[in-house]
């Protein structure tokens, strides 16, 4: 086991967690880059894949509750919840960035304040949490970091996605339907990469990258609507 930092106890304390088994904690927050060429033995990616299934499943069930609502609407609100952008939002506010283990190297080229490396690191809390204190801990988490900030989403009308926005503006200004294309995949079945395009018929917009292929979709989206100025 790595020795854990003192200020562990600043973010069990911070977030009302305290941990059984440490060493779950310290493996959710270990950047696969401190593994490389050192005696550590895991990193946090199946905490990620863990903890990604554990939000879901309650985001879900949260939002399952709003009776009125279609579901198209639910996935959107559910997916402006999970957003990597908004996760790595949350992961800010708590500062666990500061708690991650990471090479040097990485944390020169600024690992700590990356939008994907918070995302992910607040993922593997939660796996972590799920694993050590059980669902409803996991779902007590969920919801007072992430869950409560659905009516602010929704004032700023971020439950209307990327995908969502492209299409719109590209059959309202060039009466076209976008298609989507898996161009790359890599990776273990726990941890894939995909790499998704965006086709305005034949021709290729953008691409983006993801750990599903819908978070890929999202973020081929995001850059076509950048690059064709249409936000």
């Amino acid at each position: 086991m790595i020795n854990p930092p003192a200020s562990f106890t600043v973010l069990e304390k911070e977030i009302g967690v305290h941990f059984h088994e440490k060493d779950i904690l310290v493996q959710a927050l270990t950047h696969r880059s401190a593994v490389r060429g050192n005696s550590v033995k895991g990193h946090n990616e199946r905490f990620e894949f863990l903890g990604d299934a554990v939000l879901e499943l309650v985001t879900t069930a949260y939002l399952f509750q709003f009776e009125e609502k279609s579901e198209g609407e639910l996935t959107n609100w559910r997916a402006a919840l999970v957003k990597g952008e908004q996760l790595a939002a949350v992961a800010a506010e708590l500062r666990l960035g500061e708690y991650l283990f990471m090479s040097k190297g990485e944390e020169v080229s600024g690992g700590r304040t990356k939008i994907s490396t918070l995302a992910n690191a607040l993922e593997a809390l939660i796996g972590a949490i799920f694993l050590d204190q059980g669902y409803d801990s996991a779902k007590e988490f969920c919801s007072k970091y992430i869950l409560v900030q659905l009516q602010d989403l929704l004032k700023q009308g971020k439950d209307r996605d990327e995908k969502s926005l492209f299409q719109e503006k590209a059959q309202e200004v060039l009466n076209i339907t976008p298609h989507y294309e898996v161009v790359d995949e890599k990776g273990p079945d726990h941890n894939k990469q995909f790499t998704c395009a965006i086709y305005l018929g034949e021709e290729k917009i953008a691409t983006g990258k993801g750990n599903s292929k819908q978070r890929a979709e999202q973020a081929a989206a995001k850059k076509g609507l950048e690059k064709k100025k249409w936000r």
